[in-house]
């Protein structure tokens, strides 16, 4: 019997051990983020790997592309939250009235959105590095959000584009930086990797869903009709970081809460910029009018949707210099996009 006990012992040692030892993403791929474009497939495949050492996420896969590449969810939460995730779900359902009963769990949801636009090319490493931290067993800070809510995280909305922009500028980039905007790595050529294989910008697609992408996440989106849904872009290189609220007008449909939400999540995001000394924007731009947008559609179905912009685009590459000569680097750009990230979850 002691024998027995010892090797369930070692067994569950060898098991804890393998759990807590989650290689990083730069194990995994072989290069630090920010050093290339991560090709769409790697990216699935460390998905892959993360959810095999890890039992408290749940990875699906929604559907597939034009190009049959894969599109994914990654869903994470505590033990407790995961051992009662269809609960969840339905107690969600049941609270925006599209269920009968009465729920009995009050958990949030809340779903990131990465790269809709292919070439706006961080929003996919930015998404690797915070899967990396929400899956890691052995950070207690990452463990302790997760038991209030349930994440959501799409890593990649447009993988033809994405690709078909990573693999151009991986083929072009130079061997060392080279952030002079003539360069050839920085003058991506027609059609560029902002639309689907069909030239359709998904951000245009989420009410009228004509894109397969579209019809594949709007179908499990709305199985699950998350409370917040942050929707990750960048824009020119000579912007800095756009974070909500969103830019007045308002429509007359939103409620007094949503704006409110808005401004508290962009103060606590900004509380963050302002110690690393990040510089960023309010209210100047993108609006909330339009009801196919990543925000505006989660706005005018009850939830709170937000866009994020980031400074650098498919311009920016891996480094390029700014109008005022500061390089800004696909690095920091991650950065940027996975301190907002993680600031949804403090």
């Amino acid at each position: 019997m002691n024998k027995i006990l010892l090797t369930l012992a070692f067994a569950f040692m060898a098991c804890f051990g393998a759990l807590a030892q989650l290689q990083t993403p730069e194990q995994f791929l072989g290069y630090k983020p920010g050093d290339r474009f991560t090709p769409h497939h790697r990216m699935v495949d460390y998905f892959e790997y993360v959810a095999s050492q890890n039992p408290n996420i749940k990875l699906i896969q929604y559907g597939e592309t034009n190009e049959k590449r894969p599109l994914i969810l990654a869903i994470l939460s505590s033990p407790e939250n995961m051992a009662k995730l269809e609960q969840i779900r339905t107690d969600n359902l049941k609270r925006a009235g599209l269920m009968e009963g009465t729920p009995s769990t009050e958990i949030p949801i809340n779903w990131m959105s990465f790269n809709v636009h292919g070439n706006e090319s961080v929003g996919m490493e930015a998404a690797i590095s915070s899967f990396y931290t929400l899956a890691d067993l052995s950070n207690t800070k990452s463990q302790e959000w997760l038991k209030n809510q349930i994440v959501i995280i799409d890593p990649c909305i447009n993988p033809d584009g994405r690709d078909r922009y990573s693999n151009w500028y991986n083929q072009k980039m130079n061997t060392t930086l080279q952030p002079d905007l003539q360069s050839q790595e920085h003058n991506e050529p027609w059609p560029g990797g902002r639309a689907n294989h069909y030239l359709f910008d998904l951000n245009r697609d989420w009410a009228w869903q004509v894109q397969v992408e579209s019809q594949q996440r709007l179908k499990v989106y709305q199985q699950w009709m998350p409370h917040l849904h942050l929707d990750f872009h960048e824009q020119g290189i000579d912007n800095p970081f756009y974070m909500a609220p969103a830019a007045e007008p308002l429509h007359e449909q939103l409620t007094p809460f949503q704006h409110e939400f808005q401004d508290i999540f962009g103060r606590n995001t900004a509380k963050y910029f302002d110690q690393m000394g990040r510089f960023y924007f309010t209210k100047e731009r993108f609006d909330l009018l339009y009801p196919s947008y990543g925000d505006t559609y989660p706005m005018y179905s009850g939830a709170i949707g937000m866009t994020i912009e980031q400074g650098g685009g498919g311009r920016g590459g891996i480094g390029g210099y700014n109008s005022v000569g500061d390089t800004v680097t696909l690095s920091s750009r991650i950065e940027g996009h996975y301190t907002a990230a993680m600031s949804l979850r403090k």
